[in-house]
């Protein structure tokens, strides 16, 4: 007998991420997360799975709440691994034929990341490093004066990030560390971050991602120096974004992923000829990579193995060098939360609300892809959904009409008209993310006989430059129209009748914030993180100053008169829809101004519902990487709230916009 699936499924779940395969392909290292409910926090295993059908077998048990980042030696011998088991994230290796984790170095700040040597016997670390902020950037050997006040001096952009906190009191520095003695020297020594690191096939080369120095460190460079640390040189500036450097195994290329425009979310694949110093993009066909994703060279330096954002999906790609074009390995109507290979051989987490998070692989000679883990066998007994991509005719925005995608889920038996939650997503140069872990309030709604409409509207990005760029400038106006054209089409299907909500964090946030102010067609409304004054929102957000402009199409200028027509706060005491505001207090992102002065403006407008709710030391990523108690209880009021006002009179939403 299925049950239906409920808020607290989250405090099961276990979620796959960081996938490395063993040199000889025959195994890969993971690491999977489970939620410590009696301490509300998680914990960080790493486990082997074997391909050949043998049962996976956990390797570390995160005892101190953290084991992860797996890689293997270049020999496979050993398995190094970052921990904080000893009170602080520092490297550990595993040998592979069993034995004690032992601990490799100690660094004062932690290790952040690391990379094998070829050789085996040394590593790249990235490390922080404390610095005195009053000295914006200098170098001195002088002892910093004590100072009993915890002063914080702001001297260049960003100064802060979301989920850190304030940056200029450390730099992230590169590090070439001695396994065998636990030295480490420093390679890098400057005012800027070192964020991705890759050492030459034949190991006398570094090639690093770092932050620029002065006022425009939200923008990074591609720089190379020398084994030693020395000879440090740029290679890539003309770009704002600069990620993943990985050296081809012949040492000819460095391929990387990157942006042109500050601001811009869509990132995709460039070449870097060491020889001749040429940097290229690997095709003008707007192929854009996915967010996070690792770039892996096979067939001897020919291709590149990737994953690539399509039409709000993720499909595993192999890029060809010499002919530039892309071939398909895998794909479907979903997402990956991480993916590693072996030659032909493909290693994957699968996302999708109708799956749980699961290793799966394909490989030459497969007639089909082949589930390897079962962590979460719960889910087979909870109520069974559906997931179904729709197309819908809509304005374009332009005068005219076009065909756009969504995702509808619904419980697999579900027949006739009923409530709907239209769930807006962030970006807005994003897509749907598909993750459990975020989205279990849909998982739940479901399981009560709603059915949820995740909507790709203009401005997504994954369906082509001109369908993202197009939004620039007309955030609400092009975007809104075309979900309420889609929950029309829902209505005269029959899928939903008047009982519609709408709900969104970040710029899905911004969306329903708008949307409340601008038509009475939703019964509840949940605005999660928005950005509700774009005025204020470019001074307090740690990437406003240059992502505002951009989304605005004013760049580099910000144009503040424009900032407050477009800002829902203008138009929210107009609201008659219930409204539920869901904040992290210590978000850097959309900082919680953005839903205090919105929840007061339309709390003291008139008598329309509407709450406030603050999450104390949870920044914007609340929702999915918060305590599991915060995340618990904001799905729970989500829920709460939309069956509370949405279903209360079924005729609310049947008039026309404002």
């Amino acid at each position: 007998m299925r049950t239906p699936f409920k808020v607290d499924d989250l405090y099961m779940h276990i979620k796959a991420s960081e996938i490395d395969f063993a040199p000889d392909g025959n195994e890969v290292a993971c690491t999977f997360r489970s939620v410590d409910r009696i301490n509300d926090d998680y914990r960080y295993a790493i486990w082997s799975v074997p391909l050949d059908g043998r049962p996976p077998t956990q390797l570390t048990k995160g005892t101190g709440g953290t084991d992860k980042d797996p890689h293997w030696s270049p020999d496979g011998t050993s398995l190094a691994f970052i921990s904080n088991r000893t009170g602080s994230y520092q490297l550990h290796t595993l040998p592979r034929n069993g034995g004690e984790a032992s601990q490799v170095g100690n660094f004062a700040g932690g290790v952040s990341s690391f990379a094998w040597a070829p050789d085996g016997k040394s590593m790249l670390v990235t490390s922080g490093v404390s610095v005195d902020a009053d000295l914006r950037g200098a170098r001195s050997t002088a002892a910093p004066p004590h100072n009993t006040c915890a002063v914080e001096v702001a001297w260049k952009l960003p100064y802060k990030s979301d989920g850190v906190g304030f940056l200029l009191g450390r730099e992230i520095r590169l590090f070439w560390l001695d396994i065998g003695t636990g030295n480490h020297v420093p390679l890098t020594d400057g005012a800027f971050d070192v964020l991705g690191v890759d050492i030459s096939p034949d190991g006398q080369r570094v090639a690093y991602s770092r932050t620029r120095e002065g006022r425009f460190a939200h923008c990074t460079e591609l720089w190379v120096c020398d084994a030693r640390g020395k000879e440090h040189r740029p290679l890539v500036q003309h770009l704002s974004t600069v990620a993943t450097p990985a050296w081809s195994p012949d040492g000819r290329w460095i391929a990387f992923t990157g942006a042109e425009k500050e601001g811009e979310g869509q990132t995709t694949l460039w070449l870097h000829e060491v020889a001749t110093g040429e940097t290229t993009l690997f095709s003008t066909d707007n192929i854009e990579v996915a967010a996070g994703a690792v770039l892996h060279w096979t067939n001897g330096g020919r291709n590149i193995v990737f994953s690539q954002a399509h039409r709000g999906r993720h499909r595993l790609v192999s890029a060809s060098l010499e002919d530039r074009s892309l071939k398909t390995l895998v794909a479907g109507d979903r997402q990956f939360g991480a993916y590693a290979c072996c030659g032909d051989r493909l290693v994957y987490s699968v996302e999708s609300p109708v799956l749980p998070s699961e290793l799966w692989t394909l490989g030459p000679g497969d007639r089909a892809e082949r589930q390897l883990t079962d962590m979460n066998p719960w889910w087979r007994e909870r109520t069974a959904l559906k997931l179904e991509v729709k197309t819908f005719k809509v304005p374009d925005g332009k005068g005219s009409s076009e065909t756009i995608e969504g995702w509808l889920l619904r419980p697999a038996d579900a027949n006739g008209v009923g409530p709907l939650l239209n769930d807006a997503h962030g970006g807005p140069a994003s897509y749907v993310l598909l993750d459990f872990d975020t989205n279990v309030f849909w998982q739940a709604l479901c399981s009560r006989g709603w059915s949820v409409l995740a909507l790709n509207a203009v401005g997504s990005s994954s369906y082509g430059r001109e369908f993202c760029d197009r939004l620039a400038g007309h955030w609400g106006e092009y975007d809104l129209p075309q979900h309420l054209a889609a929950v029309a089409s829902l209505r005269d299907e029959g899928v939903c009748d008047n009982r519609v909500a709408i709900s969104g964090k970040s710029y899905g946030g911004f969306l329903s914030a708008w949307a409340i102010g601008h038509t009475d067609q939703f019964g509840a409304a949940v605005v999660m993180a928005p950005v509700g004054n774009i005025e204020t929102h470019y001074g307090t957000s740690d990437g406003g100053y240059y992502a505002d402009p951009f989304y605005l199409g004013t760049a580099p200028r910000f144009d503040r008169e424009f900032a407050r027509k477009l800002s829902p706060l203008q138009s929210v005491e107009r609201s008659r829809t219930p409204t539920l505001f869901v904040q992290g207090k210590e978000d850097e992102r959309c900082p919680k101004c953005q839903s205090e002065e919105m929840f007061v403006s339309l709390m003291r407008a008139g008598d329309t519902p509407t709450e406030l709710v603050l999450y104390p030391g949870e920044g914007h990523a609340f929702l999915g990487e918060g305590k599991p108690s915060c995340r618990a209880d904001a799905a729970s009021r989500i829920v709460d709230w939309i069956n509370r006002y949405a279903c209360k009179d079924e005729t609310h939403g049947a008039g026309p916009s404002i």
